[in-house]
């Protein structure tokens, strides 16, 4: 099953150093039954993209968790190939959990925002949880967020992209 696992880039650091990556609460993301029965329509890619957009609101909520503000405000997704997961609809519809760590051979791709979505990952990520709770302006503020496409990148391009940031 592909998974969409929430990172920053420090996660993405430790990543490429151990080949291997142990998720927070081993939580993930993943068209699951119940994501497919959430929506009245879409393709196989169309609700693997929306998968990936609840992992990058997820990274939102790690950045925020920075509280001294030294990771950079990028959202980042890794993209793997897992056979052993637990669905979990009772978190949400996209939610699954893996059992250990997802390693370097079961990635497919990392998904990184662009130095231009910076401030709006930074004001996103201080109202997430407002946001969450339904406030408009807050919903808002993450929409802009939201409106900058990750970028797209093979595994064995993750070390040079970390290199040059």
């Amino acid at each position: 099953m592909r998974i969409y696992l929430p990172a920053t880039l420090p996660t993405l650091q430790q990543l490429v150093a151990d080949k291997q990556f142990q998720p927070l609460g081993g939580t993930a993301f993943a068209l699951t039954p119940a994501l497919r029965e959430s929506y009245a329509s879409g393709d196989t890619e169309e609700l693997e993209y929306a998968a990936m957009r609840e992992a990058a609101r997820a990274s939102l909520r790690l950045l925020a968790a920075d509280e001294d503000g030294k990771v950079e405000a990028r959202r980042v997704v890794i993209s793997a190939d897992v056979d052993d997961v637990t669905l979990r609809p009772d978190l949400d519809h996209a939610v699954v959990k893996v059992s250990g760590p997802v390693v370097w051979k079961q990635l497919a791709a990392v998904h990184v925002d662009t130095g231009e979505a910076e401030d709006a990952v930074r004001a996103a990520a201080e109202v997430i949880d407002a946001a969450d709770l339904g406030d408009p302006d807050a919903e808002f503020t993450l929409g802009e967020a939201e409106d900058h496409e990750l970028a797209w990148y093979a595994p064995q391009e993750v070390p040079f992209l970390l290199e040059l940031m």
